[in-house]
């Protein structure tokens, strides 16, 4: 039986005398985001830790200095980090109605050496996951953009982006819950909210969740 590949070296530093930052060392990928949510679950039992906050590529957490030293909570992060990671479920399937006709869809196309229907095919016919949410509540950094796709930011970005704007940053993509400057490429929109303070969980996604784009 093959032995399974050691994880991607986790760096830590600490953030002042009660956080720390746990970072992997390596590009972005779905088994380091797998890992650091196996991570996330194990640390967030560790008594005395506050605090954990799954970022894309790392890990934030908080923690009780009076009840854990820093050198002692690194150390058993470390131990976590290199057991086998388990297999992990497939997230919920969230479905998202999407118009495509947002403004940047031209310059992506473009950009991309294909029709505007080709990039709106090539983006709905994938299946993304959810590496994390960031930046407002809400907003999911999705992984699994087709390669083809991939256009760089804006290179002034807009001073506002409507909510329910999705967009092409680089190697992802996502979709704006509120309005807010932004730099990505808009190529549609949606009606689906993606958050609501007054919902239990008021956000619609999930790390771990797969979005699938359906056009309308």
């Amino acid at each position: 039986m093959d032995t399974p590949p050691a994880p991607t070296e986790l760096l830590i530093r600490p953030l002042g005398e009660a956080a720390m930052c746990c970072a992997v060392d390596g590009p972005i990928a779905l088994e380091h985001q797998q890992r650091l949510w196996q991570l996330a679950t194990a640390l967030g039992q560790h008594e005395g830790v506050l605090s954990v906050i799954p970022g894309m590529n790392n890990l934030t957490l908080t923690f009780d200095p009076f009840r854990n030293e820093p050198e002692a909570l690194a150390q058993a992060a470390l131990a976590l980090w290199h057991k086998p990671m388990r297999r992990q479920a497939a997230g919920r399937l969230v479905e998202i109605a999407v118009r495509y006709d947002g403004p940047d869809l031209g310059d992506v196309a473009a950009h991309c050496d294909m029709s505007a229907e080709e990039v709106v095919r090539r983006h709905a016919a994938t299946d993304y996951i959810v590496y994390f949410i960031g930046f407002q509540p809400g907003f999911a950094y999705l992984g699994g953009l087709d390669e083809s796709l991939h256009t760089p930011r804006r290179a002034e970005p807009r001073t506002s982006v409507p909510a329910g704007s999705v967009g092409i940053g680089g190697a992802q993509t996502g979709i704006y819950p509120l309005a807010t400057p932004g730099g990505w490429q808009l190529i549609g929109r949606t009606a689906v909210p993606l958050f609501d303070p007054l919902a239990d969980p008021p956000t619609l996604l999930a790390p771990g969740d797969r979005v699938r784009f359906v056009p309308i």
